[in-house]
C-alpha cells in the first residue's frame, strides 16, 4: 500500500483502471493507450489487476469491474464503475490538470 500512496500522491492526475474481466482486457488496454497518448506527461494512466491486488481493492471497496478512479495529491477526485470511452476519460482527467 505504500507504493500506492506514493503513486496517488503525485501533483498531476492519476487515472487508475481496476480490472478483473479477462475478456475485456484487450479493449480496455486500447482505451487506456488512447487516453495516455492524449494526455502525455500531464497525467499518469495505470491499470491494476483486482485479483493480484485484492487487499488494495478491498481497502478501496472496488466491487464492480472495471472501476476507474482519478487521484491528485493523494485525494480521490472522481470514481466510476463501468466502461468509459477514451474521450470521456480524457475530458475527466483534464478537469484536474
Amino acid at each position: 500500500m505504500t507504493k500506492f500512496g506514493e503513486l496517488i500522491g503525485a501533483d498531476k492526475p492519476v487515472l487508475i483502471d481496476f480490472y478483473a474481466d479477462w475478456d475485456e482486457v484487450e479493449s480496455s488496454i486500447d482505451t487506456l493507450r488512447d487516453v495516455a497518448a492524449a494526455l502525455g506527461e500531464s497525467a499518469k494512466v495505470i491499470k491494476i489487476d483486482i485479483k493480484k491486488n485484492e487487499t488494495l481493492a478491498d481497502a478501496l471497496r472496488v466491487k464492480g469491474n472495471p472501476t476507474f478512479m482519478i487521484y491528485k495529491n493523494g485525494e480521490m477526485k472522481w470514481r466510476q464503475t463501468g466502461f468509459q470511452d477514451a474521450n470521456t476519460l480524457i475530458g475527466l482527467v483534464k478537469q484536474y490538470l
